[in-house]
């Protein structure tokens, strides 16, 4: 079947061929580990139990886990092996099973979480370009929805990410994320257990994206919307070579679209210090967990 999972539609035969995700049709995984530098209500005290999926269907000039996204780091994973990682993570205490850049296997996670009754919640933390139509797959089988709205404007996500039309699909997966989940709810230890957690990294020279953004969220979605507005922006990749983004932000800048969530009234908003701007928080991707 000609592949139509994410907004891309390249209509590749992913069993014979790697689609623009990079990948074919097999689960190609790059770590399955604790993760403890996610939001407090995802890390918690015992950790993410983190699965991060190679390929993506965006192409940011920026993004710091490159050799997964482009799938040159990954190893085959068949759906039996991806239930006793899940197993397995859920041994070591995590706090929850969360399936990182998942998108393009939309369909056959679908399948998977369909027979894998996890005992903690599932979270899916995807870049936010995604269609609606594959994520009402998901529908009953998702807890916590933790996507990235990373830009508004058309020309700025074709310039980063080679995808104008950005922002037309996160936003609309963003309302189909609330209709089946709503609002993020936490538990009594303050561990997230359903709902959406939205996502948003602060890119050096583009504040305007973040106002917009901000703007967009206060308009359309409930008051008590829970934002993670991220200052961990590190040049790396093709991005050290393309300014504004060659290099880190500015706390001024930074401090100007936390003012604007404020005025905004967005009050459900986590905020970083600057030393997460780090490459001590990129995860290494060594395979780790899924030598089982």
């Amino acid at each position: 079947m000609k592949c139509s999972v994410c907004p891309r539609n390249c209509g590749v035969e992913r069993g014979n061929n790697i689609g623009f995700c990079s990948v074919g049709d097999e689960f190609m995984l790059a770590r399955a580990a604790k993760h403890e530098w996610e939001e407090p209500c995802i890390s918690g005290v015992n950790g993410s139990g983190t699965v991060f999926f190679s390929g993506c269907s965006l192409r940011c000039a920026f993004c710091q886990n490159y050799e997964v996204s482009r799938a040159s780091t990954g190893a085959q994973v068949s759906e039996d092996k991806l239930m006793r990682i899940f197993d397995s993570l859920v041994e070591q205490g995590v706090h929850n099973i969360n399936l990182v850049t998942p998108t393009h296997y939309t369909e056959k996670l679908a399948a998977v979480l369909s027979k894998y009754k996890s005992p903690v919640p599932v979270v899916w933390n995807s870049s936010g370009y995604e269609k609606v139509e594959s994520l009402q797959m998901l529908e009953g089988l998702v807890d916590v929805y933790l996507p990235d709205i990373k830009f508004f404007d058309a020309a700025v996500s074709q310039k980063y990410a080679g995808a104008s039309d950005y922002f037309e699909y996160a936003s609309k997966a963003v309302l189909e994320m609330f209709r089946q989940v709503g609002a993020l709810e936490t538990d009594e230890n303050g561990m997230a257990k359903k709902g959406v957690l939205i996502r948003h990294l602060v890119l050096p020279g583009n504040v305007s994206q973040s106002f917009k953004i901000l703007e967009w969220i206060s308009e359309n979605l409930p008051e008590d919307t829970a934002i993670s507005l991220m200052s961990q922006y590190v040049p790396y990749a093709k991005a050290k070579e393309m300014p504004p983004l060659d290099r880190r932000l500015s706390s001024r800048e930074y401090s100007m679209v936390k003012q604007k969530a404020l005025n905004l009234g967005l009050e459900n908003v986590f905020f970083q210090q600057k030393n997460s701007a780090s490459e001590d928080y990129i995860p290494q991707f060594n395979l780790e967990g899924l030598d089982l």
